[in-house]
């Protein structure tokens, strides 16, 4: 906890650099580049000025990518795309939803995941979410299956692996009456490189798909996904959709790049670093902003390694609501702190989810999109960075108990 006059005594040194732009909830840079992504990027683009090689479709690149990646993961196969979006699309698409097939949500939540789901004709079915976590709760999600469950579709939510193990026992106890076991679809766009009982996220599952944006864990130019499987026929049928269908079936192009793959391994490669340096930054906060009584500070259960995408605070229950949004004002316009709410209730936050998915109204859920604020975090936040961004929510908090 900062004392009060230390705070006053940071505050007044004013906002360190950089000074003049927001500080964004979800940074636009999520890890960083060295020289050697710099590097790797133009030998890729040397490598391909000719016109007997240009970028190709089947790249080398692409293909060590991949294997590097499933390596990393601990599976069989690993797909390379040009989003996690794309991603979670060709993993539904992969379902063959029928009119009337239901795929369990959660509700906290990008709708990336529910998009996907409308796209190919399923119903979406949102579950509830555990309060601490705020992952999906498998309990919730048992009550929800009925005979038209075709699949269970969590998030790994913030940084934070999901109950895998809870999961998939409800899919093989409560099989489809054609499809049998249900499938388990993780979306790990804000989880690459979390680990679960030992295991990477994406090691589990029927498909995990993986986000490669510009905010995302590691990035491949600011686009690209990648999707992990242990199954050779679904790992076959995803890189036929990925190219136009291959021969015999609907596809577009859903590529990588060369160039991006280059730079991925060089990302991957340093992947447990970035992450190791951003767990070791939101400890160092969780240190600051222990005993702030307003504040529940982000869980991380004894079995998991948590990457902390986005550092996900909950205030107290009589803080939900207008005081959460005071927070969140006070911190942007006095401070230039700009903290996301990573996610409300897809169907509270997109009015064509609401339209297209209805408004359940999850208890649990509605309650933490009241109560969520998610300041930024970075692995390569300064001292001074840190301190500023905790004593202006101190302040922040303050200045609303003393009627601001």
């Amino acid at each position: 906890m900062i004392k009060p006059q230390i705070r006053k005594d940071i505050l007044a040194r004013g906002k360190p650099e950089p000074k003049n732009v927001p500080w964004w909830g979800e940074p636009n840079l999520g890890g960083w580049y060295t020289e050697a992504e710099i590097d790797a990027a133009v030998r890729a683009i040397r490598k391909s000025n000719d016109w007997s090689t240009g970028f190709g479709p089947n790249a080398k690149e692409i293909e060590k990518f991949e294997n590097a990646f499933a390596a990393y993961c601990g599976t069989r196969y690993a797909i390379a795309i040009n989003s996690c979006g794309t991603g979670l699309d060709m993993a539904i698409r992969c379902l063959d939803l029928a009119p009337g097939d239901e795929v369990i949500s959660p509700a906290v939540n990008y709708k990336a995941a529910h998009l996907a789901i409308v796209g190919q004709g399923g119903k979406v079915v949102f579950c509830d979410i555990d309060s601490r976590t705020l992952n999906l709760d498998p309990e919730d999600v048992e009550k929800r299956i009925t005979r038209h469950t075709r699949a269970i579709f969590p998030v790994h939510m913030n940084g934070l692996p999901a109950p895998m193990d809870e999961l998939l026992d409800i899919a093989g106890r409560h099989p489809h009456p054609r499809y049998g076991p249900l499938k388990v679809i993780g979306d790990a766009a804000r989880a690459c490189g979390a680990t679960y009982k030992g295991a990477k996220v994406g090691s589990q599952g029927w498909l995990t798909a993986f986000s490669f944006y510009s905010s995302k864990l590691m990035t491949t130019l600011g686009e690209g996904g990648m999707i992990t499987t242990n199954d050779p026929a679904v790992a076959e049928r995803l890189r036929n959709i990925r190219q136009f269908g291959g021969e015999d079936e609907w596809g577009s192009n859903y590529k990588m790049t060369k160039v991006q793959a280059a730079v991925g391994l060089v990302q991957l490669n340093r992947l447990d670093e970035m992450n190791r340096r951003r767990r070791e930054a939101a400890q160092r906060r969780c240190k600051i902003l222990s005993g702030t009584a307003e504040l529940i500070l982000p869980y991380e259960p004894p079995n998991c390694e948590h990457l902390y995408y986005v550092y996900s605070i909950l205030v107290q229950p009589d803080w939900a609501g207008e005081k959460r949004d005071k927070i969140i004002a006070i911190m942007s316009e006095k401070f230039g702190i700009v903290c996301s709410i990573s996610n409300p209730p897809t169907y509270l936050r997109w009015p064509y989810i609401a339209e297209k998915c209805g408004v359940p109204r999850l208890a649990v859920s509605d309650d933490v999109g009241r109560r969520l604020l998610c300041p930024p975090l970075h692995p390569l936040l300064t001292e001074e960075q840190e301190l500023y961004i905790c004593a202006s929510l101190l302040e922040a908090i303050d200045m609303i108990k003393a009627g601001a």
